[in-house]
């Protein structure tokens, strides 16, 4: 879904063809990036709807009436011993977009919330593919499985949400979340829904933003640098293109309008993996080995970010 927004800020074209190079120059990057490709990793093997979990598709998380958990108690992170490995010492937050409980808790997510430069819902319930697998569902096992691969480099892994809570959190509170953690890196992962025809990824990354409660200017570079190698990875290891509708082929979109971005004081970038509304991208999300793939293409990108 378009993140906070169930439509997107502007009118985005229609597909255009993509240049080869497009795709191969940004797997490029983990040629020439040190540390980049390999890091740490193993070799690679809008509307609302039906989520699974760390291995093909699992039933959705139990959905609770209890009241929202404050900020404090609304981040998840694993109680298991870490190993020691190259992420040893590093805090990395993992922010699942939307909540397959928000379907059920529209007044709640419907209200305002600080945006940093303005004001927005707090959350959406994200969208879905024509045969009704929900975003919800999917970010969450991308982000199980991502914390499974990065605390398996001994990583501090938390995550927003775990199907532990109604609704949310919102937007301004995932934000705390991750600053809160005084975390290393913060990726929220997302699908879009787009037109049929839009495929493919992008990251995207903070604008700089100040005033109102919101100052992106530390987090500008830092944060692009980690999108960058993120979206080299992603190439590398799912096979999927840079998106032929939003990026100008570079993987790489820059907004002001996400206040998960605007009110981060940490490096945070989003993912949007593909297009769920495609048929052939939807293909691709539905498929528990392309998750798989998904994840390590993310936690690549992540470790190769820490470890430079």
């Amino acid at each position: 879904m378009r993140h906070e927004d169930l439509t997107p800020p502007t009118s985005r074209p229609g597909p255009r063809r993509r240049p080869v190079f497009a795709a191969a120059a940004l797997a490029g990057l983990c040629l020439t990036a040190a540390g980049c490709a390999g890091d740490g990793g193993q070799s690679p093997g809008s509307a609302s709807g039906p989520a699974s979990a760390a291995s093909s598709s699992s039933p959705s998380p139990a959905r609770s009436s209890a009241p929202t958990p404050s900020d404090s108690a609304s981040a998840s992170s694993s109680a298991k011993p870490l190993p020691r490995g190259p992420l040893t010492g590093r805090t990395v937050v993992i922010d699942p977009g939307h909540n397959p409980g928000n379907v059920d808790h529209t007044r709640e997510i419907n209200a305002q919330v600080d945006m940093g430069n303005g004001r927005k819902e707090c959350d959406t319930t994200g969208t879905a593919t024509n045969s009704g697998y929900a975003e919800a569902r999917f970010t969450l096992d991308v982000s199980r499985r991502l914390r499974t691969l990065l605390e398996a480099q001994g990583a501090k892994v938390v995550l927003t949400q775990d199907g532990d809570r109604p609704f949310g959190p919102c937007v301004d509170e995932r934000a705390r979340i991750g600053n809160k953690a005084q975390a290393d890196a913060v990726v929220s992962v997302h699908a879009d829904g787009s037109a049929t025809g839009n495929r493919g990824f992008h990251v995207i990354l903070p604008a700089a933003v100040n005033g109102d409660g919101a100052d992106t200017a530390k987090i500008v570079a830092p944060s692009r640098e980690l999108g960058v190698r993120i979206a080299g990875n992603f190439v590398r290891v799912t096979g999927s293109a840079p998106s032929n509708y939003i990026g100008d082929d570079t993987g790489l979109d820059t907004r002001d309008d996400l206040g998960g971005l605007n009110l981060s004081t940490v490096p945070k970038v989003f993912i949007e993996c593909g297009n769920m509304r495609d048929p052939k991208d939807a293909a691709l999300l539905t498929s528990a080995d392309w998750r798989q793939k998904a994840a390590l293409g993310i936690a690549e990108g992540i470790g190769s970010y820490l470890k430079r």
